[in-house]
């Protein structure tokens, strides 16, 4: 009799894979292991034995997620000739990249009653990725002069929260006009830290 081949990478990305699609579209709490084990034709045991539980699993799949974005985030921030371009660029990624069913089950999770803390935190640990990215950009306009010099990291969490305000509205407001309120924190954030 053959042996059977296991590949354990192999079993873990298909189950975020398959995961990430349930968590889209059916949300956090109506996606159980055992429909991630019966979409992936995965045991539960093989599900557990890489995630010790679902909102691990859950965790794990948005860590994939922000590393993704901030990948994606590089490669566009590639095309910008300039930090103030840069500033209007990701103002409009962040838009496009929040409207994500994945972010509502995950805004789902954290509130939930009996979330493990270290799930709350890793969560919102996320935040490290755009902030970093918002950062890197105050900080390469400050290099070049097109911005006056200051506390990159406080300016990173201005920024930041003006974008994160916005973001409540992602699912609210019509796009082309909340379109125009992102470009419009970034013009506004742009003068304030013109040099």
């Amino acid at each position: 009799m053959a042996k059977r081949s296991y590949d354990s990478e192999r079993v873990r990305q298909d189950v975020l894979r398959e995961a990430e699609g349930l968590f889209s579209r059916r949300g956090y709490t109506a996606t159980s292991i055992a429909d991630i084990s019966k979409v992936t034709g995965h045991s539960k045991g093989h599900i557990y034995y890489h995630f010790k539980s679902k909102e691990e699993l859950f965790v794990a799949l948005a860590q994939q997620t922000m590393r993704k974005w901030g990948e994606r985030w590089q490669e566009r921030a590639m095309t910008c000739s300039s930090p103030p371009e840069k500033l209007f660029a990701i103002a409009d990624f962040v838009m496009d990249n929040y409207q994500q069913d994945l972010l509502k089950a995950g805004q789902e999770l954290a509130s939930l009653p009996g979330v493990q803390p270290s799930t709350m935190q890793a969560l919102y640990g996320l935040a490290v990725t755009p902030m970093a990215a918002y950062k890197a950009i105050i900080e390469e306009g400050m290099t070049c002069g097109d911005f006056r010099q200051g506390d990159a990291d406080q300016l990173s969490l201005l920024f930041g929260a003006w974008l994160g305000g916005l973001n409540s509205f992602v699912h609210t407001m019509d796009r082309d006009t909340l379109r125009g309120l992102y470009r419009e924190t970034a013009a506004l954030f742009l003068r304030s830290i013109s040099g």
